[in-house]
């Protein structure tokens, strides 16, 4: 009799927790949607949000997530986890093959190469100690100097810098005003480029380059102290077998030979440190370079739509919404993700570098670095949010991951688009929800 009784109450003991759990879920799920639906700034624009619990591998709350938005540079996220998935531990620098008296050798699209924080040299060394005349061949690459939809009026701009198999110094000229207010260019070989037009006035001192050139050219006016500003160079195989033989210190000499079979590949940076360059501060140049390197390592060729193409048919075939992917910066107002994408690629990525303290190394941390150092600012300084933000005109977006007061984890995405007012009101009003949720859970 005893046996017959035990069956019902525990049965009754797992329906009583499951209510108990699902009228939990659903209390915080009403808390959350009221944020949403009592927010002013959030209804004057296309809004999407996902959280989901990494713990409980459910869905808590939604809105619009199965709608696609502009991610900006959310895309990068869509690029590291390609890259994960296709590099090694290590980006490779060069190609090469040793012939005779005759070192020749390939780019990869290696964004380490002489980057100047990222300061790849083990490519270099091995051209300046080999003993050998170089030979560069610039073959490899097949793609643009820019990404599908890329804004042309920007080409002046840091942030777009070309693309090329090749990149050195991170591909943009560095022109500042030194010790003794001089106007200077690094690299120092472009000084020639470097010129002064009396009929250039813009509202303050600013360096123009010509759009189908390198020429910079600066106005006649005084020189500001202190002055720095970045702009990307126009590249070409000239100019990139120019400036090796300039820092080389030997000759650098352009053939046109295809990449043969037993081409050795040299590695260069860490590819963590690559990835933590990228995302913390959400560097352009670096993502599209890192498509290129997966291209090389997987195809032999250099090329953004193969890669994409493939990671799409092959690494994210089981997101909810098919993603339409163009760029590996998120330049380009071509891309559109859902955010429930956007919550299946941040469980894969989890799943794929297998270390959560690593993970969130590598990406902005409220508080504390990147693009949110100035935000998700806690009294003890404990950073409770990692993500990656997305940001340029009208759009701004964060997808990351969460950790509540209670130790809860969470991935979430917000996406705002189309709205006008300005980007610190999205953003602050962002902050107050996302910290609203790490306070109630």
């Amino acid at each position: 009799m005893q046996l017959k009784l035990h069956v019902p109450i525990t049965l009754f003991c797992w329906l009583l927790v499951f209510f108990c759990t699902s009228c939990a879920y659903n209390t915080r799920r009403a808390k959350i949607k009221r944020q949403f639906t009592h927010s002013a700034l959030l209804r004057g624009h296309f809004t999407g949000f996902a959280l989901f619990d990494l713990d409980d591998h459910k869905m808590v709350y939604e809105l619009n997530s199965d709608k696609y938005f502009n991610p900006a540079s959310n895309t990068k996220l869509f690029t590291f986890y390609a890259s994960l998935k296709m590099l090694g531990d290590s980006i490779p620098a060069l190609k090469y093959v040793v012939r005779n008296d005759s070192l020749i050798f390939w780019g990869t699209g290696d964004p380490s190469f002489l980057h100047s924080d990222l300061k790849g040299v083990k490519g270099y060394s091995l051209l300046k100690n080999s003993g050998k005349n170089i030979y560069y061949s610039p073959v490899s690459y097949t793609g643009n100097l820019y990404g599908p939809g890329w804004a042309w009026d920007d080409y002046n701009d840091y942030y777009q810098a070309e693309i090329n198999d090749l990149p050195l110094e991170n591909n943009v000229a560095l022109i500042y005003a030194d010790e003794h207010d001089s106007l200077q260019i690094k690299p120092g070989y472009l000084r020639k480029h470097l010129k002064c037009d009396s009929a250039y006035r813009p509202a303050k001192f600013h360096i123009r380059r010509d759009i189908l050139s390198n020429t910079f050219f600066y106005p006649f006016m005084a020189l500001p102290k202190g002055f720095k500003q970045e702009v990307p160079w126009k590249t070409g195989a000239e100019l990139t077998a120019e400036l090796l033989q300039d820092t080389l210190k030997m000759p650098v000499t352009i053939v046109h030979q295809p990449l043969p079979a037993d081409a050795k590949v040299l590695y260069n940076t860490n590819a963590d440190t690559v990835y933590r360059h990228m995302l913390q501060p959400s560097d352009n140049y670096i993502a599209e370079q890192l498509l290129l390197a997966c291209s090389s390592t997987k195809f032999n060729t250099l090329n953004t739509d193969s890669v994409i193409n493939y990671a799409k048919k092959n690494l994210l075939n089981d997101l909810p919404d098919a993603p339409v992917w163009v760029d590996g910066s998120g330049l380009s107002r071509y891309n559109l993700f859902t955010p429930r994408s956007i919550i299946k690629l941040l469980c894969k990525i989890q799943e794929a570098v297998n270390n959560e303290e690593l993970l969130h190394s590598m990406l902005a941390s409220g508080g504390s670095s990147g693009t949110v150092k100035n935000a998700y600012i806690t009294a003890k300084g404990q950073p409770f949010v990692w993500l990656k933000t997305g940001s340029f005109s009208n759009n701004y977006n964060q997808s990351g991951y969460l950790v509540t007061k209670k130790g809860r984890r969470f991935a979430f995405v917000f996406m705002n688009n189309n709205f006008t007012e300005p980007t610190r009101m999205i953003r602050d009003e962002m902050v107050r929800i996302v910290t609203f949720i790490h306070d109630g859970y």
